[in-house]
């Protein structure tokens, strides 16, 4: 049996209304173990929806393994929760089980989707410790092909701890530094006595430091040492594959020719004399250029 049935035909009237003026509960749901303390069911509008200006829009408190709160929906949204100020929208809290569970059958639909305007969308803490598995985190991702997807930057104040491979799929290590001419992607760059980088522009120099990233097709893999956004600060790849400005008027350039700095501010050239390229050697070339100037990929190898 049901114990509480709500219906209503009228649309802005409610099937189910629970207030408390003071600092109790509006509506409380109790069931056994493995029962569901509050169902919401909805074909088109929120299974359930909780409002509130301070406190929580709803909450699901379950000490067993069962679920605190369940939304089934098969068109609108399960669970809706909508804070004015500083409150949470929807509070998931067990003691063994799931605090919130989504679970979408099929469709492009999300399992939970969390909001902010000011705090954060969806927040997780673990208080237990942390198992290899993921049990007591924080926030627990499991994906036959991708656990997670993350669109924009993400920042990590802590350690991470990596079971497998990292696959990074862009080309270069960069590092940022500071740059005194602005030299743009591509641009062969050299130490000055400050510990900043300038454009080379005299051939063979042993303060050779890099490429500035991002020319051509390749971005760099992984950037050291990233700060703020700066106009004076440049990532220079230093090892890896990276697109860069070379000089072939003197020499043409093919597949697998050591190159240094050259007399063309910002270029590379064939490094022609081993003894003079000792200790100038930027890297070697992946792609030959006949003559003239031009943009090429090369493997940074600093040596």
């Amino acid at each position: 049996m049901t114990s509480v049935v709500g219906e209503s035909a009228d649309p802005n009237m409610a099937g189910v209304v629970g207030k408390n003026t003071a600092k109790g509960v509006g509506i409380w749901g109790e069931a056994n173990p493995d029962g569901r303390a509050i169902v919401g069911v909805a074909t088109g509008g929120a299974g359930v929806w909780g409002h509130t200006q301070t406190g929580r829009g709803v909450v699901g408190v379950s000490d067993g393994a069962g679920t605190a709160v369940w939304g089934a929906n098969k068109a609108g949204r399960a669970v809706v929760g909508a804070v004015d100020t500083d409150g949470t929208g929807v509070w998931g809290e067990v003691t063994t089980g799931t605090g919130v569970v989504g679970v979408v059958q099929q469709g492009d639909g999300v399992g939970v989707s969390g909001r902010s305007k000011a705090g954060d969308g969806v927040r997780g803490v673990g208080h237990n410790g942390v198992a290899a598995h993921g049990d007591h985190t924080g926030l627990y991702a499991k994906g036959p092909v991708n656990a997670g997807f993350f669109e924009g930057n993400v920042f990590v104040s802590g350690d991470v701890g990596v079971g497998g491979d990292i696959s990074l799929v862009n080309a270069d290590c960069a590092e940022e530094f500071e740059v005194d001419d602005g030299g743009g992607p591509g641009t062969v760059m050299v130490l000055t006595e400050r510990g900043s980088l300038r454009s080379c522009d005299h051939a063979f120099d042993t303060r050779v430091a890099g490429v500035v990233s991002g020319a051509g097709d390749y971005r760099p893999g992984i950037v050291l040492d990233r700060r703020e956004p700066s106009a004076s600060r440049r990532p220079v790849a230093l090892l890896g594959k990276v697109f860069c400005k070379v000089d072939a008027n003197l020499v043409s350039i093919a597949v697998g020719d050591l190159l240094t700095t050259s007399d063309t501010p910002g270029h590379a050239m064939k490094a022609t004399d081993p003894q003079r390229a000792f200790g100038a050697v930027l890297g070697k070339a992946l792609a030959p250029l006949a003559s003239g100037t031009g943009l090429i990929p090369i493997l940074v190898t600093l040596q």
